[in-house]
């Protein structure tokens, strides 16, 4: 079965490509009648040496994501992993002859057809009395042994269109970037790993690969690599990668040592995920570095693809001071990252955390009536939530992952562990301050957001006046909180219906001789509300995504609001009993 791609056909998909990057670019411009990119600045070029590159389609953002001022000065592309016609690497050769360059050097990832095509028209120019070089890149350390046909050029490439580019901006001549580059080539090294095989447009994947399998030094156009080998952690797989790539019996090695200072390219082959790309850059950093090699400079993204292949390579180049200074010259190519001019290796990579603000002392003491009662109305929530675990759960299910009870019951343990450190603290500001930390760190979820939330924000009255008006105070903060940052209102379907309609009765709070009868009525309101839930459409929460959008179960955050307030009453009423 062929794969599904976002293309309009088959045979035109380079050229449209190509010409999607060229419109989104006005620094660069196709030469017509070819597949061609060309700096859009070209005419102000005369007196330099002109850079030019190519080869199949389907490495993107290679290369002509490389052309600007301090890389390529063009790209001919052929179609998906096929070298381009000799016809449009002349006609790229002769417009920038035409604007008065010095020369012009070919660089040519050593594959058969694109040594014989722009070797071609190389020779094809020279006739013409164009001065041409050519450099052919193989910078693959796959191969134990080598082979005839050589090393394959792969994503080092890349870092020799830097390189030349540099040169290039600066003055030097043909013969001298040639010369440069050709022994810059020999000091490199790229390795490939990847998942699965890449397919394209048009055709079946290249090869097939086992669940449990990773395929070890493959090419970029979708041929198998050396080894395959069993799948593994990230860890793993690095560290094989760089032992191979090292290893002094492996012909095509590259030389890198303890004391050795490289440049580090992470490259995306196509299709794995920024996540895991970040995980690789990290073990390859870490596995260099203990084993006593510098990282100069880490380049991580995607710069020479296989389509959509999951997979990515590992490029090595042994690096110098002067060699550096190329590197970080400023180019204008859109996919050359915005590195860092500085060594990653001996950088701080962790600032301290800040430290906690000191908490006012509590007025009054630990172990007091005060904090006694705390752990009463405490210890009496946690039973109650530890016995609605199931019920929640079932309510739960209907219109999510069926996880609300084991999130109350996960705060409850937490709550009687924190019990057990201690007593809590007495001042109700800082309870509450501790409960919300305790609940964000223990409860996760969105409901340990939203109890963290309503609990920080109810405690900033507290810390004036403890009275009643400040309970009602407390409860209209955390009420305003929840509605903030959680997007729901009155109505919902949420745990806001319950503890909105116990915080409307708690007004009376605030009013003279206002007594603690009222939270027996706010209690009993919340309970209503909660049942009322049942027939509420959904407006938050995940409930609002099933398609009906109408339940006939009550929210359970409501029903585990309402528990709390009524354990919190109960405890309260025994009390004063």
């Amino acid at each position: 079965m062929t794969s599904k791609k976002l293309v309009n056909s088959v045979a035109g998909c380079a050229d449209d490509a190509l010409a999607g990057l060229v419109a989104c670019n006005p620094n660069l411009q196709l030469l017509q009648g070819h597949r061609v990119a060309l700096r859009s600045d070209l005419d102000s070029l005369k007196g330099q040496v002109a850079l030019l590159s190519g080869g199949g389609s389907g490495h993107e953002p290679a290369h002509a994501g490389f052309i600007g001022k301090g890389m390529l000065t063009g790209v001919i592309a052929g179609a998906v992993f096929t070298s381009p016609a000799v016809g449009s690497i002349l006609a790229a050769i002769r417009a920038v002859a035409q604007v008065g360059t010095v020369g012009t050097l070919l660089i040519v990832k050593n594959y058969t057809g694109d040594r014989l095509n722009f070797g071609l028209a190389r020779e094809q120019a020279r006739a013409e009395g164009i001065p041409v070089e050519m450099v052919v890149i193989g910078d693959d350390s796959a191969f134990t042994v080598l082979k005839k046909a050589g090393k394959r050029g792969l994503c080092g490439t890349v870092l020799i269109h830097k390189v030349a580019g540099a040169l290039a901006e600066a003055g030097a001549g043909l013969e001298e970037i040639t010369d440069r580059v050709s022994e810059v080539a020999k000091a490199m090294g790229t390795l490939g790993v990847s998942l699965s095989s890449c397919s394209v447009p048009g055709s079946k994947p290249t090869f097939e690969l086992s669940a449990d399998e990773v395929e070890l030094g493959l090419g970029i156009h979708g041929e198998a690599g050396v080894h395959r080998i069993k799948m593994a952690t990230a860890d793993e797989i690095v560290a094989l990668m760089l032992d191979h790539m090292t290893s002094s019996s492996n012909v095509s090695h590259v030389p890198v040592r303890s004391g050795s200072s490289v440049v580090l390219m992470v490259n995306n082959l196509g299709g794995l995920s920024f996540l895991e790309l970040g995980i690789i850059a990290e073990a390859a950093v870490r596995s260099l570095e203990g084993r006593g090699v510098k990282i100069a400079r880490a380049l991580v993204g995607t710069f020479m693809s296989a389509l959509d292949m999951p997979g990515i390579s590992l490029t090595l180049l042994l690096v110098d001071e002067p060699l550096l200074k190329l590197i970080d010259a400023e180019t204008t190519a859109s996919a050359w990252p915005n590195v860092a001019k500085v060594s990653v290796t001996g950088r701080k990579r962790c600032r301290a955390a800040p430290a906690k603000p000191l908490e006012a002392p509590d007025s009054t003491a630990a172990g007091g009536a005060a904090s006694k009662q705390m752990v009463l109305v405490l210890e009496r929530v946690c039973a109650t939530l530890l016995g609605l675990e199931e019920r929640l759960n079932a309510l739960d299910r209907a219109a999510g992952d069926g996880d609300c009870g084991t999130t109350h019951s996960c705060a409850a343990r937490a709550i009687q562990g924190w019990l057990k450190e201690g007593p809590p603290p007495a001042s109700p500001a800082q309870l509450l301050s501790k409960l919300a930390l305790l609940l964000l760190e223990k409860m996760g979820g969105s409901s340990g957001a939203l109890y963290g939330l309503f609990l920080t924000a109810a405690a900033q009255p507290l810390k004036a006046k403890t009275d009643l008006p400040a309970w009602s105070a407390a409860m209209d903060a955390g009420l305003e909180a929840m509605q903030k940052y959680g997007k729901a209102a009155p109505g919902d379907r949420t745990m806001l219906d319950s503890l909105w309609a116990a915080g409307q009765e708690l007004q009376a709070w605030k009013s003279p001789g206002a007594n603690l009868q009222i939270l027996s009525k706010a209690v009993k309101s919340a309970e209503a509300a909660a049942e009322a839930t049942r027939n509420m459409e959904a407006g938050a929460g995940r409930a609002s995504y099933i398609s009906s959008a109408r339940l006939d179960q009550p929210d359970p955050g409501a029903v585990a609001a309402a528990a709390i307030l009524r354990a919190v009453l109960e405890v309260l009423q025994s009390q004063d009993a």
